[in-house]
């Protein structure tokens, strides 16, 4: 399983989005600290779900890394998130 798949996977059983959109920008970090030749190690993640709704943006975050815990100490070297509950996600 790819690690964008593992995301997408983690996610969706934790919080049961009614919005996941995943984007791999490794290709944008070439040569950085961090980065894979294979890519898969920067992401950003929009994830809209009712379980964010009353959270603050700090709260929402601790979750999601929370639950990618064991890949971002491994295979994410940066991830980018916008964290939403339903009624604030105009997408």
């Amino acid at each position: 399983m790819s690690v964008a798949e593992t995301i997408r996977d983690k996610l969706t059983r934790r919080f049961a989005p009614t919005r996941l959109a995943i984007v791999d920008d490794s290709r944008r970090h070439a040569g950085h600290v961090g980065a894979r030749p294979e890519g898969e190690t920067h992401f950003t993640v929009t994830i809209v779900a009712r379980a964010f709704a009353g959270q603050s943006r700090v709260a929402r975050q601790r979750l999601v890394h929370e639950t990618l815990a064991a890949e971002l100490a491994t295979d994410i070297h940066a991830l980018s998130l916008i964290v939403l509950a339903p009624d604030e996600d105009k997408g």
